[in-house]
């Protein structure tokens, strides 16, 4: 007996009753897990099943068109390209759409911060001010057509202002002053749904760190610089993707107001599509979105890359 337990003590086969509980422990441990994941698959699959049959495989048998001609579905490689990239409506669309991009993102997440930042602060009328302020985006598009035709009219409601202090009418939607009556558009219908996303990400920042940075003897821009934006980071990339991708929706006011051949200073891609779609223009068309995807896609890449690097 005293030589079994003189083994059982050197070999350490003493201890394999807590060493065996221990196993099973982390078996059923690692069994719970499992289920837990199959749990999560299952609640995902319907909706990753609707994106796959609804967004994926269209858009892979747009790809396949790319390289098709629009009528006999014979492979012609990239001459779809080809024409696309030497076609004068596209370049201009293309130019339009990347300068509305460029100046409407930074103006609208901007604004936006400044407006959350401010409503924030506020004690009284806040949640009226919130309220107002989100009535643009519950406007149909086609009630934005009415606020537009009445303000920028030859005849319209700015028009007469102007003729009354003695100034010119002018033909806005047919001036160069027509992408600027767009932009506009843009920031008033977005400008409270960022300002909305803003304030989520302000109401997660601890009151406590400003009252203590205040005890410290800092000012409001300072806390603005040193606490607020580097805790509205994560927001940061969510709302400006959103933006980004809200103004490609630009399009259904500019094309009720100005119809399918605008001012060439507000003829976007999405005129471009409808032109070409009524001209029965398949394989152009699907060599446009290809690229257009391509180039949303690599600049969220860019953006996220960017946020990472950051945060």
């Amino acid at each position: 007996m005293m030589v079994r337990k003189a083994i059982k003590r050197e070999t350490g086969f003493a201890g394999s009753g807590s060493a065996g509980r221990q196993i099973r422990q982390q078996k059923q441990q690692k069994s719970k897990k499992w289920k837990k994941s199959l749990a999560g698959i299952g609640f995902l699959l319907p909706g990753l099943a609707g994106v796959v049959y609804f967004t994926l495989l269209p858009y892979l048998e747009v790809i396949r068109r790319s390289f098709q001609s629009a009528v006999t579905s014979e492979w012609v490689g990239l001459k779809n390209y080809q024409e696309v990239f030497g076609n004068t409506a596209f370049r201009m669309a293309a130019w339009n759409t990347i300068r509305f991009t460029a100046i409407c993102i930074p103006l609208l997440v901007c604004l936006s911060l400044v407006l959350a930042v401010v409503l924030q602060k506020l004690k009284f009328a806040k949640n009226f001010l919130k309220s107002s302020f989100l009535i643009p985006v519950a406007i149909p598009a086609a009630s934005v057509v009415l606020v537009w035709k009445v303000l920028f009219h030859s005849n319209g409601l700015l028009n007469v202002v102007i003729q009354w202090f003695g100034g010119e009418g002018i033909s806005w939607m047919n001036s160069n002053y027509a992408f600027l009556v767009l932009v506009i558009s843009y920031l008033w219908k977005n400008l409270g749904y960022d300002m909305v996303l803003w304030m989520a990400g302000l109401s997660g920042i601890s009151t406590e760190i400003y009252e203590a940075a205040h005890v410290d003897g800092a000012g409001e821009w300072s806390c603005f610089f040193k606490i607020t934006l580097p805790n509205l980071k994560p927001s940061l990339y969510t709302i400006s993707v959103l933006s980004f991708l809200n103004s490609f929706k630009v399009f259904r006011e500019a094309w009720l107001v100005a119809g399918d051949y605008p001012n060439p200073s507000m003829y976007l891609l999405q005129h471009l599509y409808n032109n070409w779609f009524r001209d029965l223009s398949f394989d152009k068309i699907a060599a446009t979105a290809v690229i257009n995807g391509a180039v949303v896609f690599v600049l969220i890449l860019l953006l996220r890359k960017a946020w990472d690097s950051n945060v």
